[in-house]
């Protein structure tokens, strides 16, 4: 079993605990208004938006709807209006500020045998490495970055070097010298995917440094939003073991 395929609600606590200082901390990015729900089993999760449907109370994964927690109202202990950093449009040419060299955009369906290659590669879920990749580079195998960052995982060269990644332009390879990279940063920190997503976006120096997630908009805003992004991909995938878990 891959490392993180545990329930849904682990890392949507993992978000409430290390995320929430967002709503202040990230307020130079574009936000929207999202709610922060304690529910009384003590699950801590984010929500795009809820709505009364039936007598219960949907609290929505993302705009479209298209995943949700069905709960009873008596659930809910708290709410907290947070602002919550936007996710990246799928139109856009990447996260990661900077030029892209060439335009050249993975589909979901290119990525996911990669994904799952690497995945099964270093114990790490092929949904986890897929928010990953969409905040690096959505997608684009020829991504760089004003820093030099290169490629779907955005690998620095000495980075990709250290990793023996000869070409940071090949998918198949960015994506092994990431997942490489992002599996050396959990072992790390002991499986802490906020520290070592922070690390990956600003070193491990700044994690060590800071004792944890560092002060920096940007870090805080991509922790936030790989962690949201990975929330909602499980949501999609798994609805009847997130209800269940709320039932029990």
């Amino acid at each position: 079993m891959s490392r993180f395929r545990t329930t849904l609600y682990a890392l949507i606590r993992c978000a409430a605990i290390w995320c929430a200082p967002i709503a202040v901390a990230s307020l130079a990015f574009p936000a929207y208004a999202a709610e922060h729900v304690t529910l009384k089993n003590g699950f801590d999760l984010f929500c795009d938006h809820r709505a009364t449907v039936s007598g219960k109370v949907r609290l929505y994964m993302d705009a479209a709807g298209s995943s949700f927690l069905e709960v009873d109202a008596s659930d809910i202990v708290a709410t907290e209006p947070v602002d919550w950093p936007k996710p990246v449009a799928s139109e856009d040419a990447s996260a990661t500020p900077g030029p892209i060299a060439v335009p050249e955009k993975l589909t979901d369906a290119d990525l996911q045998p990669l994904l799952s290659k690497a995945g099964m590669a270093y114990n790490l879920d092929a949904d986890l490495l897929a928010s990953v990749v969409r905040q690096e580079s959505n997608g684009h195998a020829h991504a760089v970055s004003r820093a030099g960052a290169q490629g779907l995982m955005q690998l620095m060269p000495g980075t990709a070097s250290d990793l023996g990644v000869s070409n940071t332009f090949a998918p198949g390879d960015n994506i092994q010298g990431g997942t490489a990279y992002l599996d050396s940063l959990l072992r790390r920190y002991n499986d802490s995917l906020p520290l070592a997503l922070a690390a990956y976006n600003a070193g491990p120096a700044a994690v060590d440094r800071w004792h944890g997630i560092p002060p920096y908009r940007e870090t805080r805003a991509y922790v936030a939003r790989v962690i949201h992004e990975y929330n909602r991909r499980y949501a999609l995938r798994h609805p009847a073991a997130l209800r269940s878990s709320v039932a029990h």
